[in-house]
């Protein structure tokens, strides 16, 4: 605590002797969250209870503006409750830095940003902020915007270390060593159009433990067509290169439909198909699709059971037919999302095939603006699975009950506005 004050003074003191400062916001978020895991992400195994926990993030972010300068600093705290240090009243956890960069307009068309961000395109399937997650997603990058009139093309990079070495140092396993991408986006009439192109470099050892970093290319294109009544897209990504010596063979195409009934109702379906590899498969070859940076807790069913957290790589891969009915009235906000899980490729157990089929998930969620910077919001979700997913979920038990609750109030306050 006594680290933030330090900041927060120092920032207002260096604003307050800069005679061209402009603009100063800087805004609070607050976000506990209350769940109930009965088979969370994974079956629950039978003879397992279940558990229940409050977690948290506490926020504050720090936006400046001067002339063609503009910055933010984001510093977050996540913590489970009661979840503490060596003492009752300390925090293991500490604060982090979730956003530091900083960003000059070169030119109406030209931007240049630097330093720890945000980095979230189209619907973010492949590239997100994962906002669900307490912690969030954020880059260390250099990032170059190209703007003109209807158009936007982004431009961006990332190279990771562990920390200043003098000599060669393994980096993390999971973590991407480098990263290049760039993204375009224009619209034409009611059709928006996005293509993306990313290129992402692992670190690893081959057998005579010499560090290599190997290049997955993950490239498509996101569509959106829009009117009062009709809200649709379609994407398709493609994956190649190589992942540890092993070649990346994958794709995922997605399609969703939806339509205002009413002003107040809304009804959409919708179906992805992403790519995996038979479990009697031999080859050395990577079939299965990573979403790679996505906000996966978005996509198949809220209960994460597939995508998150690195779940279900290198597996099956997944097809995912899904409805969507949403419904609001005044301050409320309700949404009922059914889906139907099958295999994209073969389970295979002692040379038999088995179904596809590996279940049917339902969520339920309902949000509640109780003022203009407080938010209410919680659900409810159940799966229903079969034999097929009991193999891929191992040793968790279909026949026990699998469901998922929670509750999460938001308070977000602007704490301190100056302009000048």
């Amino acid at each position: 605590m006594k680290k933030l004050k330090v900041i927060l003074f120092l920032l207002l003191v260096g604003i307050s002797l800069d005679i061209q400062a402009q603009e100063l916001d800087v805004n609070l978020q607050l976000r506990p969250r209350f769940e109930y895991r009965n088979g969370y992400k994974t079956l629950i195994p039978e003879g397992t209870e279940a558990t229940s926990q409050i977690s948290q993030r506490s926020r504050l972010n720090f936006n400046y503006k001067q002339d063609q300068l503009s910055a933010k600093l984001t510093l977050q705290n996540v913590r489970t409750w009661g979840d503490v240090g060596t003492t009752a009243t300390s925090d293991k956890n500490g604060i982090a830095v979730f956003e530091a960069w900083a960003q000059y307009d070169i030119s109406e068309k030209w931007s240049a940003r630097a330093g720890r961000q945000v980095l979230s395109y189209d619907n973010q399937r492949i590239m997100g902020e994962i906002d669900w997650l307490q912690q969030g997603q954020s880059h260390d990058a250099l990032m170059v915007s190209f703007h003109p009139k209807n158009h936007q093309l982004d431009m961006g990079l990332a190279y990771n270390s562990d920390a200043e070495n003098n000599f060669q140092t393994p980096y993390k396993v999971g973590n991407y060593k480098a990263m290049q991408y760039a993204w375009y986006h224009t619209n034409v009439d009611k059709l928006g159009i996005s293509l993306l192109v990313l290129n992402t470099g692992y670190e690893y050892a081959n057998p005579a433990q010499k560090l290599l970093v190997d290049y997955k290319q993950t490239f498509g294109t996101y569509l959106t067509y829009k009117t009062k009544k009709i809200d649709g897209n379609l994407s398709f990504y493609g994956q190649t290169g190589k992942s540890t010596d092993n070649q990346v063979s994958a794709w995922d195409g997605a399609v969703n439909f939806a339509y205002a009934i009413t002003d107040s109702f809304k009804a959409g379906v919708g179906y992805e198909y992403l790519s995996g590899k038979d479990t009697n498969d031999g080859s050395t070859v990577i079939k299965s699709f990573n979403p790679i940076f996505g906000t996966n807790h978005a996509f198949n069913g809220y209960m994460d059971y597939f995508y998150v957290g690195g779940g279900h790589q290198n597996s099956v891969g997944l097809q995912d037919a899904s409805l969507k009915f949403n419904y609001n009235v005044k301050k409320w906000q309700f949404a009922l999302m059914p889906h139907v899980f099958l295999s994209a490729a073969d389970v295979v157990v002692a040379n038999k095939k088995m179904d596809s089929y590996l279940g049917t998930e339902v969520d339920f969620t309902a949000g509640f603006n109780f003022k203009k910077d407080i938010t209410l919001t919680g659900g409810y979700s159940q799966m229903f699975g079969t034999k097929t997913l009991e193999v891929l979920k191992t040793p968790g038990y279909a026949g026990h009950t699998n469901n998922w609750a929670w509750l999460m109030i938001s308070v977000n306050p602007r704490i301190f506005s100056w302009k000048k």
